[in-house]
């Protein structure tokens, strides 16, 4: 079962804690599928390649240090958290609300190993080299100040460690980019600058030692070495 698979189930099992953005995110309702067509192109292969190219980078048997940010609802990656029982993992998000949905989900699925906490992607408090691995899924699209956010998230990462993730970058598909500008940016759901391929790229490479970035329509994934 790839990590898409593992997700989806997860939501079928679970259903009840589910948001209408875990069921977008996930394709596991009508709406989820046909918002995730009209809006991001993706088809149920595009959306299962996106999602395995993010968490790709983390691997089956992972024992060593991950920080998530945002966590939102937990509802991409406690799942993969419930089969990495070794791992010590902490999930960071600035709203309480989402989070208190992941940790619900946690619990649904007893996953031990994942500690929770509130906080600030611009400052965030943990030490230098904290890590082994940063993960941020659809997160830097929000943030308002993307600068301290590459920054803060490079300063937590141990030298070798692996910083990976996805969000969206404008330039790729140019109805997405149209639903960004005219509704997701007013509602405030995204706050601009947005990245490009390229200019992702450059940021990274100018922080990283091996970068790569890897495009699904509208969804930047990317994974960085230190």
């Amino acid at each position: 079962m790839n990590r898409h698979e593992q997700i989806k189930a997860s939501y079928q099992k679970l259903g009840g804690f589910a948001s209408l953005y875990d069921g977008i995110i996930t394709r596991s309702t009508p709406i989820g599928r046909l918002m995730d067509s009209l809006v991001w192109g993706l088809n149920a292969e595009r959306a299962a390649r996106w999602i395995n190219d993010a968490l790709a980078p983390i691997p089956d048997d992972f024992s060593g240090t991950l920080l998530e940010v945002p966590v939102g609802t937990g509802v991409l990656t406690v799942p993969v958290y419930q089969g990495l029982p070794e791992a010590q993992i902490t999930c960071l998000d600035y709203s309480a609300e989402m989070m208190q949905n992941a940790e619900r989900r946690a619990e649904a699925l007893a996953v031990k190993n994942v500690s929770f906490v509130q906080g600030d992607v611009g400052a965030l408090p943990f030490k230098d080299g904290s890590f082994d691995v940063v993960l941020s899924l659809n997160g830097f699209h929000a943030f308002p100040d993307k600068d301290a956010a590459f920054s803060e998230t490079w300063r937590v990462l141990k030298k070798g460690g692996t910083f990976c993730g996805c969000f969206y970058i404008a330039g790729e598909y140019k109805r997405t980019d149209w639903f960004v500008r005219h509704m997701y940016e007013p509602k405030g759901f995204f706050t601009p600058p947005f990245e490009t391929k390229e200019t992702l790229e450059k940021r990274l490479q100018a922080l990283y030692q091996e970068v790569r970035v890897s495009p699904v329509r509208a969804e930047g994934v990317f994974c960085c070495i230190k």
